[in-house]
């Protein structure tokens, strides 16, 4: 059975939208390159694959935008390389190494994690609550950055009930960025299909 993690930033006061503040150094990119290129797929809602395909794909052009260095590019080769599910009702396409599917998210994703190969990611906000709800998240990795937003969407916002996790593992950066992965344990936890 494939694992599916959550991965994302945060602040530390649980705000999760990408326009809070956090910028990344090169510790934090060289993680989050490390792990995209650890993962099978990445699972995204409409929201999140836009936004993410508009800063990371790779122009037309084949050359990367004058903004990113070398640490960016180095994580954009290997997300717009990473093979995408997208999960969304009202686009008329996924073009970025993607596959579109439509329906039901959560069956949608209990099938692909009952399917032989290598781990899944999701990031975002709605799906993976909606994921975890379910008891479909094998992990949890946060990026927590030293800021407080205090607005914007939150981690995990409507959960219906508690999720008890155990820290699988922990990593502090000069910057003061704390990388966080859990595992979900007792009630809720995944369970072998």
């Amino acid at each position: 059975m494939r694992e599916l993690r959550y991965s994302i930033n945060t602040t530390l006061d649980g705000c999760c939208h990408h326009e809070a503040g956090l910028p990344p150094d090169d510790e934090s990119m060289a993680w989050w390159t490390g792990r995209t290129s650890r993962v099978e797929a990445m699972v995204f809602g409409r929201v999140t694959y836009l936004m993410m395909e508009q800063a990371w794909r790779r122009p037309a052009d084949g050359g990367w935008p004058g903004w990113m260095g070398e640490r960016e590019v180095r994580f954009a080769e290997v997300l717009d390389a990473a093979p995408k599910v997208v999960f969304s009702g009202t686009l008329d396409g996924a073009d970025w190494n993607a596959d579109l599917v439509r329906g039901d998210a959560v069956d949608a994703v209990r099938r692909l994690k009952e399917q032989p190969g290598g781990p899944l990611s999701v990031s975002g906000v709605r799906l993976p609550a909606a994921l975890a709800a379910a008891g479909l998240v094998d992990e949890f990795e946060f990026l927590v950055h030293p800021v407080l937003a205090g607005r914007g969407p939150t981690l995990l916002a409507g959960l219906p009930s508690l999720v008890h996790l155990e820290l699988v593992e922990r990593q502090e950066f000069r910057s003061g960025v704390v990388a966080q992965r859990f595992r979900p344990v007792g009630p809720g936890a995944p369970r072998p299909a």
